[in-house]
């Protein structure tokens, strides 16, 4: 069998362990400070930026903005490989998301033509955060199997309609910010306390579902789409990503725990390229279920 890698970027928020255990290329993304005026790379081990410090900067009111991956960012890292005569599996930050996804394609189309007799697929996601992650597990997975990069490439491809991503905030103003909610929408939720819960959905959009008064509900939300949708035939793995808000992942892990008896596999922080536009205190919940 050919030798392959995959490769994702670090919208997938992972752990850095993982990406070592699993031999994961990872792009890393950038995100830039507005009040510092400092860019810094999103590298899954947090050399340039801590995630909490991160997220202690936003909340004294620093702003942070993302842009669209450079194409020469993917070139250069996949050449390595290709020289080296190994194939690539790539899998991307949503398309509905982000441009991200695009410099991926843009850059394997450019690369099938300097490299012609090797294969490079691009598998936009339609994910984002650990739902992004959830695919790239499922990938990796297939990989120890011995899977083909065809057969795992068609795989993905099956199991995209079944990763579901739930989510909710504490301050919706970041979504408002980042055009994901409007103004008038958030100044309503601010002030009755609106803690929204939200998806990605099968375009790999972010979509407001329900208005619930409260951060606990808001949480115990996230438990009963899962036991709505769940569904173990498609995998039972597990996934929960926050904010800087260990505290609340714990008790939404717990929940879990009791009511649906399922275990959850990674905790892990919401990277700042999503914490960004999502904000402090995001929580978010990932599993295989029936449809998104």
């Amino acid at each position: 069998m050919k030798k392959y890698i995959i490769l994702t970027d670090s919208s997938s928020d992972l752990p850095q362990w993982y990406a070592d255990d699993n031999n994961l290329v990872v792009i890393p993304l950038k995100v830039r400070l507005v009040n510092q005026d400092k860019e810094y790379f999103n590298y899954l081990d947090e050399r340039e930026i801590k995630t909490h410090d991160f997220y202690e900067l936003l909340r004294n009111g620093d702003i942070g903005k993302t842009s669209q991956t450079n194409i020469l960012d993917y070139m250069d890292v996949c050449k390595k490989y290709l020289e080296q005569e190994y194939d690539i599996l790539g899998i991307g930050f949503s398309s509905g998301l982000s441009g991200t996804f695009n410099s991926m394609r843009l850059a394997f189309e450019e690369l099938r033509g300097l490299y012609p007799n090797r294969k490079i697929y691009a598998i936009d996601s339609l994910l984002a955060s650990l739902g992004q992650g959830l695919l790239v597990d499922y990938a990796c997975n297939l990989k120890k199997q011995d899977k083909s990069i065809e057969e795992v490439y068609e795989k993905v491809e099956q199991i995209k309609p079944h990763v579901c991503s739930w989510f909710t905030v504490s301050d919706i103003e970041n979504l408002r910010r980042g055009g994901r909610i409007s103004a008038t929408s958030a100044f309503i939720a601010k002030n009755l306390r609106i803690n929204p819960v939200l998806h990605v959905n099968d375009e790999g959009k972010l979509i407001a579902r329900y208005k619930v008064i409260g951060r606990k509900k808001s949480i115990i939300r996230l438990v009963e789409k899962m036991k709505e949708t769940f569904d173990a035939s498609y995998g039972n793995t597990v996934f929960i990503s926050h904010g800087d808000c260990l505290e609340d992942a714990l008790f939404l892990e717990k929940l879990l725990k009791e009511k649906l008896n399922v275990e959850v596999s990674i905790i892990n922080y919401v990277g700042p390229v999503i914490g960004s536009h999502s904000g402090p205190g995001t929580l978010a919940l990932f599993f295989f279920g029936k449809e998104r």
